[in-house]
Parts: C-alpha cells; structure tokens; sequence
C-alpha cells in the first residue's frame, strides 16, 4: 500500500508538471512506454512462464498474454479514449478520458498488489514501471481535460480522483490470494495489458508529438531502466 501511495503522488506529479512544462512531456512519454514495455517483455512474461512450468504449455501462457494485450485493447476502444480527431472544445468528451485513466490507474494498483504476492522481487519491478506509467497517467488526465475546453479546477479535481486511483487498485488486490497456477495466468495476462498500454498507447502518443531522435533514445531507456531493475532484484 506504501507503494501504491507512491504511485499517487507519481500521478499527481506528472499532471502537475503538464500543467508547467509542456515541451518536456513526449520524452516523458516515450520512457514511460519503454518501461512499461520492459516490464511486460523482461519481468511479467518469464516470471508467468517460471510460475507455470509444468502446469501450463508455454503456448498456452503466451496465447493468454496476446488475450490480454487485445482484451485490452477493446476496453480502452470502449472507454472512449480515442478522440484525437475531436475539433471542438467538449468538456464531457475530457471527462469520459479521464474517467478512462482512472480506470487504467486503478487497474495498475491491481496488477502490482497481485505481482507482490507472487515475490518481493515481481512486485518491486511492477512497482518501478507502474510509477512510470501513472506518472504519464497523471500527465494525460490533465492534457485530456484541458484539451477539450476543460478548466484548470476541473483538471485538478480529475487529477485527484486520478491519484487515488492506484490506492483502490491495490487495495482490492488484498482480497484476492491466487494459487501458483491462477497466478501465472493473471501474470501472463498483465503482460498482455503493459504491452498495449506501452505499444499501442503510450508510444504512439509521444512519437506524434515528438518524432525525433531523442524520443526513441527516451523509449530505449526506459526499457534499459526496467531490465537493470530486473536484473538487480534477481540478484539478491
């Protein structure tokens, strides 16, 4: 829960600071993707695989993993995030996508109380790329309002049902204890979900409004970020 705290304050901060420092946000972005990939294909994956050995086919576990990232997919389509070609100011329509990242934070607040109770070491990795993404998260909440005719108040205040987001994520995870093997299926799942929330959401948003260079250095690093923090927990 000390961890899902921090996770708030990440989101509070990136909405505060997408209310400062605008030019700054696509190299946010593009790490934020590149870890939140990290995790998926350097933690989430082999510890689903490791935790099935012997009770799933590797086939299986991976076919769930690409359920996940589609079933994802769909859920994001149906909270109506995709409005980039939306002209006109529209308050409701920066209120539906912030109601859609709270959802998303909520969800991460869940997937990390679930990787702790598969190890320390799991929850610890989940934790360092879900501080990333909520930190996106909470810079998106405030774009998204903001964007569509949204006052700063009124992107405050979704900022802050934002943050306690995670909080309630993880609480949940609480009161649900997983056996070995229904926890490598919900791992291999999760897999599914960062890799769209990297790939299909993330990335693609700070490469249209940065496609330079210094993006994809930004991307690269934060996927070298995660594998070091998984290979450093691992260790020990």
């Amino acid at each position: 829960m000390l961890i899902a705290l921090a996770a708030s304050v990440a989101t509070m901060l990136g909405g505060l600071l997408a209310l400062s420092l605008k030019e700054k946000l696509p190299l946010v972005l593009a790490f934020s993707a590149g870890a939140v990939i990290g995790v998926a294909f350097f933690d989430l994956g082999p510890e689903a695989l490791e935790l099935g050995a012997g009770l799933y086919a590797p086939a299986t576990l991976l076919a769930i993993s690409a359920g996940g990232f589609f079933l994802y997919a769909l859920l994001d389509r149906l909270l109506g995030r995709h409005d980039h070609g939306a002209t006109l100011p529209n308050p409701r329509r920066g209120a539906i996508g912030a109601a859609s990242l709270f959802v998303h934070s909520m969800t991460d607040g869940f997937i990390m109380g679930i990787a702790f109770q598969a190890s320390h070491e799991v929850g610890f990795i989940v934790a360092a790329a879900v501080l990333a993404h909520d930190f996106a998260d909470g810079l998106n909440t405030v774009n998204v309002v903001v964007r569509h005719g949204g006052s700063r108040r009124f992107a405050l205040r979704w900022l802050a049902l934002d943050a306690g987001a995670p909080l309630l994520g993880a609480g949940l995870s609480l009161l649900v204890t997983p056996q070995p093997g229904l926890l490598a299926l919900l791992l291999a799942l999760f897999c599914g979900f960062f890799l769209h929330i990297g790939a299909s959401g993330l990335l693609p948003e700070s490469y249209r409004a940065r496609p330079q260079w210094s993006t994809l250095a930004a991307t690269i690093a934060g996927a070298a970020f995660l594998y070091l923090v998984t290979l450093l927990a691992h260790a020990h």
